[in-house]
């Protein structure tokens, strides 16, 4: 099968995990347990245009995890990744981390890593938990090497695990193609909307944020999800695709 950007095409002795359903509490559950406060959590977006439905989400929302079929995401993004150079980037000087695809069936795993790995939600990681640790592990490394650690993390894959039989649904088997794709904006140390995903090539630099501009303004929306909303990708089709923000919790 030919590889889709947000689905590396691996081998398939490779290891697989089962597909996390999209949904804020599996993914909430996910990050707390790898040590981030419960203070921090996921939410659904229900529109982009409605300022009440909007309204809804605490604020900031420090990234947006965009789950779209695949359908969407190659035709949005596969000239733009076969163009890319490969992200060799490293270390604490750099505005994000990101984390390069090595497991079958983890795009929600490496979505919300994504989400909470960088800006304003580091700071609600837990000195010492599993996720502390893995970071500073993670941070000097090259990006295959960062791959490989995230690969052989024991504790990611436990939380994984234990978030992959939570949910409204039966979990798939892991051996079940999974047709859909999970994409973060976060808004980096930079103050630049940066899209993530381990299926490309590198982090994407969508462009500068104001200072009080979230990763789910208005701004960020068009540089970022209604990239893959316009008439140009979805044509006539009704493709299905959700939203989730990171964001404080409610009851803070």
């Amino acid at each position: 099968m030919a590889a889709t950007p947000g689905q590396p095409d691996l081998p398939t002795n490779r290891k697989t995990f089962i597909p996390l359903e999209n949904n804020p509490e599996v993914f909430s559950h996910l990050v707390h347990h790898l040590g981030v406060a419960p203070t921090l959590g996921f939410y659904d977006v229900y529109s982009l245009d409605s300022p009440d439905l909007l309204a809804i989400i605490p604020r900031p929302a420090y990234a947006v995890i965009f789950i779209c079929p695949a359908a969407v995401y190659f035709k949005a993004r596969k000239v733009e990744n076969d163009v890319m150079k490969a992200y060799e980037g490293s270390g604490e000087a750099e505005p994000v981390i990101w984390f390069r695809q090595t497991i079958r069936h983890a795009c929600g795993l490496i979505g919300c890593l994504h989400a909470v790995s960088n800006g304003g939600a580091k700071a609600y990681i837990q000195p010492g938990s599993d996720l502390d640790k893995f970071l500073k592990e993670a941070v000097p490394l090259k990006q295959a090497e960062r791959a490989q650690l995230l690969y052989d993390s024991k504790p990611i894959e436990t939380a994984h695990a234990s978030a992959a039989q939570k949910g409204d649904t039966e979990p798939p088997p892991g051996n079940e193609e999974n047709g859909f794709h999970f994409i973060t904006f976060v808004k980096g140390e930079d103050g630049h909307l940066w899209e993530l995903n381990g299926g490309m090539k590198g982090p994407v630099d969508r462009g500068v944020l104001e200072d009080g501009e979230d990763a789910l303004s208005e701004k960020a929306l068009n540089l970022g999800v209604r990239t893959f909303l316009g008439e140009d990708v979805m044509g006539d089709e009704d493709y299905g695709f959700s939203l989730v923000a990171l964001a404080p919790k409610l009851d803070n």
